[in-house]
This record gives structure tokens, sequence and C-alpha cells, in this order.
């Protein structure tokens, strides 16, 4: 429980700071996971919207989701390419302002289907690896 009230009291601290707009992002249902747990995902989902929120300036961030268990496969390779255990693959949306966010994203624009790759030791702590589309 702790560890929650920490992670969420980091989301809030995020969403306030400069940077990529996460306050009306939605999450969207997945399917039930037989790889991990709803807790796990939406962790995976939090450090997302972190990394959203710290490096995504001029962008709001408006749906993520869990791209499904029919990943592993995926989700395997990911965890071998970053000599991790584990690997979970988020899909989302968002918008971008007349800046271009940081200049590498096309001005008044709005990416669907964009790919964030996370990796963890067994029982770890989410990490971001790379995002875009797959």
């Amino acid at each position: 429980m702790y560890e929650m009230g920490i992670s969420l009291l980091l989301s809030l601290v995020m969403m306030c700071s400069s940077g990529g707009n996460v306050s009306q992002a939605e999450i969207t249902p997945w399917e039930p996971s037989a790889l991990y747990t709803d807790e796990e995902i939406l962790d995976a989902i939090t450090v997302t919207e972190g990394y959203f929120a710290k490096e995504f300036q001029g962008c709001t961030l408006r749906e993520i989701t869990y791209v499904g268990d029919d990943h592993q496969d995926e989700f395997i390779e990911w965890a071998e390419d970053y000599e991790a255990e584990e690997a979970i693959v988020l899909v989302s949306a968002f918008d971008v302002d007349a800046s271009g966010g940081d200049g590498s994203l096309n001005p008044n624009d709005t990416y669907e289907d964009w790919e964030w790759v996370l990796v963890r030791d067994k029982d770890g702590t989410w990490r971001h690896v790379t995002h875009g589309y797959g």
C-alpha cells in the first residue's frame, strides 16, 4: 500500500510539472492477462505516464493501454534485447501542439498506436527502454 501511495504521488507531481500533459489520459480497459496482474500493468502505465510527462513537452496523452498477451513473443524479444527477465508493451494515442514537441514530432498532429516498451527483472520495477511505432 505504501508503494502504491508513493507511485500515485509521483504521478501527481509529474502531472503538475512542465512537460507532457497526462492529466486527461484515459486508461483503456484490456483483456484479462495470464502474464501480468492488473496492478503490474497499472505500474507500467504509471512509469510510462511519468516518462511522457517529463519528456513529451507540448504533447497531451489521450489514452493508453496494455497491448495484450497475444504479443508475448514480442515481450520475450524485448526482454532479451535489454537483458531483462520480463518486458511489457503498452500502446497509446497522444496529440502534439504547434511546437512539434521537441521538434521531432509533427506539429498539430495526433499519434495513434504509439508503443512503449518497459522491462524489469522478475517482480521488480518497470523501466522505460524505448518507444515509437512498432
